[in-house]
């Protein structure tokens, strides 16, 4: 599988190193809303919505200040098991609301070992990231064993934004973190477009494996592992802040919403070895003084939307499910200031947006979107002391 993932990403960056965004587009409504999921019950700031692969049908929602709930997934669900509480450990502060407990992700044969995976601002240092492993309870599956935590990386950032804090795992069974340019406005460090550094990057590791003194191994076919000077661990780089990294479960290509700066919001595929622009291009666009126009080594995103629409991508998944078989192969994404909800279609044959829609919704400044084990997809808002949306058809 690991042969057909590596195989598969280098056909794909042939073919979205400069996409053409379709002249005419499709924005009418769909007829759909989102609902509330679970009325009865509220997570504050609840940031990553996701299951086990376990079979179980659970939900598992972690909070950005350090806790993750458990509960079946049933609407008239009105109780939540704390799985992991880990708060002690970790900064999370409403001025600096870029940090905290920001990712999850469970481990492709979590119902055989138990090991699922975590990504939070520590309290051991100022403005540092963890990604760690933790095992769930020997006695009890609602729970996890909070002394199991190994370390697998420590990453400093320059400042409290720009976190990313995604991670997921692979079609290829490896574990790939986002992490955004380390923050501030205008990546003053130039880490976007700089080898030597995590930052600005998605990572690639296999947790499989541990070598070289790491709690983890380098894929041998990361695209930078032979370049004097780059970090091994990086698949792709010239980020600025990508704010939520998705794999699609029928494809799996990786999709992720970039948060733009002054104008533009992105949305990219992801694939090896790809450089992404920031901060020379912002968009499909040059950016700064040192902007450039379109380069053959530079991938352009499949999509752009202008800060008139709105200011902060949050980026989702796209639809498998099967509740809502008109709405299946959309990517569904948001924006943050704005509060609309959007599905977004697209060809990779021709390389165009077919279909750019709204889901009419209240104005929701949407934090993260997420599926469960039938590939059914949720979003969050902390509105209302944090609640969790799904998608329901209004046609009669």
């Amino acid at each position: 599988m690991k042969i057909f993932a590596s195989v598969f990403a280098s056909a794909l960056l042939c073919c979205v190193v400069a996409p053409a965004i379709a002249q005419e587009v499709d924005s009418s409504p769909l007829p759909l809303k989102a609902t509330d999921a679970f009325p009865k019950l509220r997570i504050e700031r609840p940031i990553v919505v996701t299951h086990a692969g376990d079979g179980s049908n659970r939900l598992f929602v972690a909070s950005q200040l350090g806790k993750v709930h458990v509960f079946p997934n049933r609407g008239d669900v009105d109780s939540t098991t704390v799985f992991l509480d880990i708060e002690s450990q970790v900064v999370y502060k409403d001025k600096e609301n870029e940090e905290g407990f920001l990712g999850l992700a469970f481990h492709p044969k979590y119902a055989e070992n138990g090991y699922f995976y975590v990504y939070y601002t520590t309290t051991d240092a100022p403005h540092t990231s963890v990604v760690s492993r933790f095992r769930r309870s020997a006695d009890d599956p609602n729970r996890a064993d909070p002394a199991s935590e190994l370390e697998l990386m420590r990453i400093d950032q320059p400042f409290w934004n720009h976190n990313g804090g995604t991670i997921a795992f692979g079609p290829d069974g490896y574990l790939y973190i986002a992490l955004g340019d380390g923050g501030k406005a205008g990546d003053p460090f130039g880490n976007g477009q700089n080898l030597s550094t995590w930052l600005g990057s998605v990572l690639r590791i296999d947790v499989d494996r541990q070598a070289g003194g790491k709690n983890y191994a380098i894929p041998d076919d990361n695209p930078f592992v032979d370049r004097d000077g780059a970090k091994p661990e990086i698949y792709a780089y010239g980020f600025r802040n990508i704010w939520r990294l998705s794999f699609d479960r029928q494809t799996g290509r990786c999709w992720a919403g970039d948060v733009g700066q002054d104008l533009w919001e992105e949305i990219d595929i992801v694939v090896k070895g790809g450089n992404y622009g920031w901060n020379l291009r912002e968009g499909r666009h040059p950016y700064g003084p040192k902007g450039v126009g379109p380069q053959p080594n530079l991938i352009e995103p499949i999509w752009e939307y202008h800060h008139n629409e709105g200011k902060s991508i949050t980026g989702g998944r796209v639809y498998r499910g099967e509740k809502l078989p008109q709405l299946r192969g959309y990517y569904l994404y948001a924006d943050y200031v704005a509060g609309w909800i959007r599905a977004l279609k697209y060809d990779f044959e021709k390389q165009q947006v077919l279909e750019n829609r709204l889901i009419p919704s209240a104005k929701l400044p949407i934090i993260t979107f997420g599926e469960d084990e039938q590939g059914e997809v949720y979003c969050t808002t902390q509105l209302g002391g944090g609640i969790i949306y799904r998608f329901e058809s209004t046609r009669e």
